[in-house]
This record gives C-alpha cells, sequence and structure tokens, in this order.
C-alpha cells in the first residue's frame, strides 16, 4: 500500500501466503473487523450481565474518576449501542480512515486512531464530571453518570487529520440519518402519546434503513434519499459538532458531543505536526487533493 511518509524501504523476505495477507490487511479493516467482534461479544455479555456489562465496559466519568475504571478508555471505543450505531461509525471509518493510512502509512495511523480515541475519552468524562452536574452542564458536556461508546471520537480524529492534511478535498456529510435521529430524541421529548411515539420511529427507523441501503447502492439518483452533502474537509467535523452542540443546549441528544470535540483536537493537533515536520510532504498532498 502507498502512502506519503514512508522514511526507507523494508528489507524483502519471503512469507507464506497467510502472513503476506495478514501483513497486507489495513489497519482499517482490522480496526471495523475488532469493532465488530467486539460489539459481538458484547450482546453476548450483556445477555448474561444486563446492565452490569456496560458499568463495566462503556466510558462513564464517574466509574473513571471515582472508582479507577481505566480500561473502559479502550473498551469503550470498540463497543456500541445499536446496529445502526455500528454500522455508521465503521461506514465513515471505511472510507476516511482508508484514505488517511494510505497518505500517513499503517503504523502511524494505527497509533493516531488509538491515542487520539484515549483522549477523545478523557476529554469527554473530563469535562462531564467538572461540569456535568447541573441541568445546562449535562445538556453541554454530558452528566458524569452518563454512559459514552462507540468509535466516534478516534473517527473525529481522522476527520481532523485531513481536515488539516487535506483541507481543500470534497467530502460528503450524510445528513438524512443524523436528521432522523435528532428528530426521534426531539420528539420523544414533545409528543406523550405513546401511540404517536411508536408510529414516528417506526416511521424514522424507517427511513435510516431506507437512507443506508440508498448509500450502498451507489446510484446517484437513490444517494440523494440520505441527503449527502458535499463541502470542503476543512468544513465537515465544524457541520458535524457546532449544529448538535447548538441543539444539545435544548434537548438532550443521544450523541457524545464532547467526545467528537476531543476527537477532532487530537486530530488536528497531529494534523499541525505533520505539517510542521513534513512541510514539503503536506504540501504536495494538499495541493494534489485541492484539484
Amino acid at each position: 500500500m502507498k502512502h506519503y511518509f514512508r522514511v526507507s524501504p523494508a528489507p524483502i523476505k519471503k512469507r507464506s501466503f497467510l502472513s503476506a495477507w495478514l501483513s497486507d490487511f489495513s489497519i482499517t479493516g482490522w480496526l471495523i473487523f475488532f469493532n465488530i467482534l467486539f460489539f459481538i461479544i458484547f450482546l453476548v455479555l450483556a445477555a448474561f450481565l444486563k446492565e452490569e456489562a456496560t458499568n463495566l465496559f462503556a466510558l462513564q466519568a464517574n466509574n473513571l474518576f471515582e472508582n479507577g475504571y481505566l480500561w473502559t478508555l479502550i473498551t469503550s471505543m470498540f463497543i456500541h449501542a445499536s446496529f445502526f450505531h455500528l454500522f455508521v461509525n465503521m461506514f465513515s471509518l471505511f472510507f476516511i480512515g482508508r484514505f488517511l493510512e494510505m497518505l500517513i502509512g499503517r503504523k502511524r495511523f494505527f497509533w493516531m486512531y488509538i491515542f487520539s480515541g484515549i483522549f477523545a475519552g478523557l476529554f469527554f468524562a473530563g469535562l462531564s464530571y467538572l461540569f456535568g452536574g447541573n441541568a445546562l452542564g449535562a445538556r453541554i458536556f454530558g452528566s458524569p453518570e452518563d454512559f459514552a461508546v462507540g468509535a466516534s471520537g478516534a473517527i473525529f480524529a481522522v476527520a481532523g487529520v485531513l481536515a488539516l492534511l487535506t483541507p481543500k478535498n470534497r467530502v460528503y456529510l450524510i445528513a438524512g440519518p443524523l436528521i432522523a435521529i435528532i428528530l426521534q430524541a426531539i420528539i420523544a421529548i414533545i409528543v406523550k402519546s405513546e401511540a404517536i411515539l411508536s408510529i414516528v420511529n417506526i416511521a424514522l427507523t424507517f427511513y435510516i434503513f431506507l437512507a443506508i441501503f440508498s448509500m450502498l447502492s451507489f446510484n446517484r439518483a437513490l444517494t440523494k434519499i440520505s441527503l449527502p452533502i458535499e463541502m470542503p474537509f476543512w468544513l465537515l467535523p465544524i457541520v458535524a459538532i457546532i449544529p448538535l452542540v447548538v441543539i444539545g443546549l435544548f434537548f438532550k441528544l443521544p450523541i457524545g458531543n464532547m467526545a467528537h470535540l476531543g476527537g477532532f483536537i487530537a486530530g488536528a493537533l497531529y494534523g499541525i505536526y505533520l505539517r510542521l515536520k513534513y512541510k514539503r510532504k503536506t504540501r504536495m498532498i494538499s495541493e494534489y487533493f485541492s484539484r
């Protein structure tokens, strides 16, 4: 796999077919594999342990800072709340993760992903623990009793790096399913009728799966169902974070905005580091993907 930051060619060694296949498999592919694997394992554990599974493996500020659940900074990155949550994150990681991995290489990508995910978790947990004790703070930063799971903090770090390395490269934000999730959260607060809520949830869930199908079809006419919005990469993290933070001031959303922000900050800092250390190479990358 070609990338821009190779220092020197590795010596050629004879490898078995299996070792060659495993080593050539992208880090992005391995991350997706382990996210899917641990999602299945977590479902099995949850069937036996019930709420205790969430308590042991999801990230919660109180557990982290008061009970010393340090491992949840890692485990929470590889478990997801639902199949849809897993699918959206892995769909995003597949496209932008592979792209960044090809630019900076396997090892850099892997360690950036892991450390940025940990930083995103600490950022979320720290802010919720310090400032989430009241109603307004909980809306902005999350409550210290909230549980957080998912790879999105690390994925926003990937977006942060790309926003610095390829700021003018065009990318699509798939807005439809995200809008549907926000509507579900808002309607659940406003509407009190269980019958109406049930109908609305069925309709929005149907739309979400229809939007997913439209994205997988790669048919231009069908993909419009998912409301793709084209924008430069530098704008993507801003559009994906700030509006949700504003909406979160009025309605509690099932979205970890502070983890997303923390991941983006970590990725952007790493992008700045690469631009300062590899000025010529990063300038070439930026210019190439500005065409």
